[in-house]
């Protein structure tokens, strides 16, 4: 596996297709994206650790937040399904990603207020997260669909790695 192919196709998610619903990506390229997502936001967590500031992991989710998104509902249509459903994951994303940033910001009173959003009505935002994140997970590990389908022609073939000889 090639490491630059893979720091490659996230870049060229960040900076081409930043916030792109259109189209369709095949599962190879979505899923080492993600990868790539995970190893970003797990560095940003081992600084956050170090520094004792706990911001710089809520800044990396709300970055990563509509590219991983947009990648996502890609993925969704590449199976032939609407990427729509995406739209109701990223608004409740981005509650979180909101609230973990104040939360960071404020101190020990920020834990007291998720503590109280989350015993009122935020433990229906975590069901429909949930509910939402794993059927997302489910439609993007499906096939997708061969030849053309309403969203556009089949994505070419990603692979990660070293060219054949």
């Amino acid at each position: 596996m090639d490491f630059n192919k893979l720091w490659q196709n996230f870049m060229d998610t960040i900076q081409n297709h930043y916030m792109d619903f259109a189209g369709r990506v095949g599962r190879a390229q979505f899923w080492y994206f993600i990868l790539v997502c995970v190893g970003v936001s797990l560095v940003a967590a081992v600084i956050d650790a170090i520094i004792g500031f706990r911001i710089l992991g809520a800044i990396v989710g709300l970055a990563l937040l509509l590219p991983t998104a947009g990648m996502a509902a890609r993925r969704v249509q590449d199976t032939g399904r609407s990427g729509q459903i995406v739209w109701i994951w990223v608004i409740i994303a981005a509650i979180y990603w909101v609230l973990a940033l104040l939360i960071a910001l404020s101190g020990p009173l920020g834990a007291l207020a998720f503590l109280y959003f989350f015993f009122t009505i935020g433990w229906l935002f975590t069901l429909a997260y949930v509910v939402i994140t794993i059927l997302i997970i489910y439609f993007c590990a499906q096939p997708g669909q061969p030849g053309d389908n309403a969203y556009g022609p089949p994505p070419p073939v990603f692979y990660p790695g070293a060219a054949p000889a």
